[in-house]
C-alpha cells in the first residue's frame, strides 16, 4: 500500500496537536471520486473538530474545503463538504456530517469523497480561491437566501467583519443587491468590508452598537436581517426592524443567549437556525456566482500544508481578513 503525506491529529487538544506524517493512500470505492488536492482552506468547524467537540476518530486527517484534480478524469474541481444531507431541504437527515469530522478530511495529498460532492472549479480562480469557497460559501448562500430569504433591496447587518463568513456574506449580499452593514473591532476591517461592496460598519465595542447600526438604516427602522454567526442574539434582535428576520449560524462568542420573550414576539421577528447546506444549496450558489459574476473568497494567508499548526493559531488569533488557505503543494 502506497502512503501520502497529511497532516495528522493524534490527540484532541491545541493546534499544536496537528503533525506532519505519511498515511495510507484512500482506497478506491464505487460511487466515490479521489481528488489530488491542491489547496485546503481551514474554517473554525476545523478547530472545534481539533478540540474533540464531533468525537472524531484518532489518528485522524482533518479538514473539511479543498480544490484539485479529480484523479480518474482531470477534471478541475472543489470538494464540497456536506455528506449525506437527505431528501428534505429543510434540515439534514441524522446521518448528515461535514466532511473531516468522522471521514478522513483535506489536510493531505489526497482525499476521497462521493462524486456528488464535487464541482467544477470556477473559471479564472486560483487554487486558494476555489478552497477557500465551499464550506463558508455554501454556509453563508442557505443562511442569507435559503433560509434568510435576503432579497434585492433589503438591509443586511452581518455581525463580524473579518472572518471567511462575514467577508463571503458581504460579497454574495452586495452582488444581488442588498444594502450591506457590518459590525467590528476594527476600522480596518470596516473599510475592507467596504471593498467587498458593504455600504458602512460600526465598532462592536460601543455598547450600543446596535442602536448605532439602525440609526444608517432608512427611517432608523432597522435591518430586514441580521447574520449572527457568534450568538449574540439580544443585541442582534434588537437591531433589526419590526418583522425582520435574525438568522443564526454559530455560537463562536456565546453559548447561551437571553431574550426578552415579550419584546420578541410583539416585534414579529422570526429567528431562523442554519447550518452548512446541502448539495442542492451548492448548486444554488454555483449558478449565483456564475449569473452575477461573484468575486472569487478573500484569502488572508496562505501556509504550507505542514505549517498546518501555525495556521490554526493564526485563525484562532482573530487578526486575519479573510479565508487561511493550506498550499497542499508546498513541502
Amino acid at each position: 500500500m502506497t502512503a501520502i503525506h497529511a497532516v495528522v491529529l493524534d490527540e484532541f487538544g491545541p493546534a499544536g496537536n496537528l503533525r506532519p506524517a505519511d498515511v495510507a493512500d484512500p482506497a478506491p470505492e464505487a460511487g466515490w471520486a479521489t481528488v489530488r488536492l491542491r489547496a485546503s482552506a481551514l474554517n473554525w468547524h476545523d478547530v472545534l473538530v481539533r478540540e474533540g467537540r464531533y468525537g472524531s476518530p484518532l489518528p485522524h486527517v482533518i479538514g473539511a474545503d479543498g480544490a484539485g484534480v479529480r484523479v480518474d478524469t482531470g477534471d478541475e474541481v472543489m470538494i464540497v463538504p456536506s455528506l449525506w444531507w437527505g431528501e428534505r431541504q429543510e434540515a439534514p437527515d441524522d446521518s448528515w456530517q461535514i466532511l473531516g469530522d468522522h471521514v478522513r478530511g483535506t489536510y493531505a495529498e489526497l482525499v476521497r469523497v462521493p462524486s456528488e460532492c464535487l464541482a467544477s472549479k470556477p473559471k479564472g480562480w486560483s487554487w486558494a480561491e476555489a478552497a477557500a469557497l465551499p464550506l463558508v460559501g455554501l454556509t453563508t448562500y442557505r443562511a442569507l437566501f435559503t433560509r434568510g430569504r435576503l432579497r434585492a433591496g433589503e438591509s443586511l447587518l452581518v455581525l463580524g467583519a473579518g472572518g471567511g463568513v462575514a467577508t463571503t456574506a458581504v460579497t454574495l449580499a452586495a452582488a444581488v443587491g442588498a444594502d450591506v452593514v457590518v459590525t467590528s473591532s476594527s476600522q480596518e476591517k470596516i473599510a475592507g468590508a467596504r471593498t467587498l461592496g458593504a455600504r458602512d460598519g460600526v465598532l462592536y465595542t460601543d455598547p450600543d452598537w446596535p442602536g448605532a447600526a439602525r440609526s444608517i438604516t432608512p427611517g432608523g427602522r432597522g435591518f430586514d436581517v441580521v447574520l449572527d454567526s457568534v450568538g449574540n442574539w439580544s443585541d442582534a434582535i434588537s437591531a433589526l426592524r419590526p418583522g425582520g428576520r435574525l438568522v443564526v449560524l454559530g455560537a463562536s462568542r456565546a453559548t447561551e443567549a437571553r431574550l426578552d420573550v415579550r419584546g420578541y414576539y410583539f416585534g414579529q421577528y422570526d429567528m431562523l437556525g442554519t447550518t452548512m447546506g446541502s448539495i442542492r444549496d451548492f448548486a444554488g450558489l454555483r449558478e449565483l456566482i456564475d449569473d452575477l459574476d461573484v468575486p472569487a473568497p478573500v484569502v488572508d494567508r496562505v501556509f504550507p500544508l505542514d505549517e498546518a499548526a501555525a495556521a490554526h493559531g493564526y485563525l484562532e488569533s482573530g487578526q486575519g481578513f479573510g479565508k487561511v488557505v493550506l498550499d497542499t503543494g508546498t513541502r
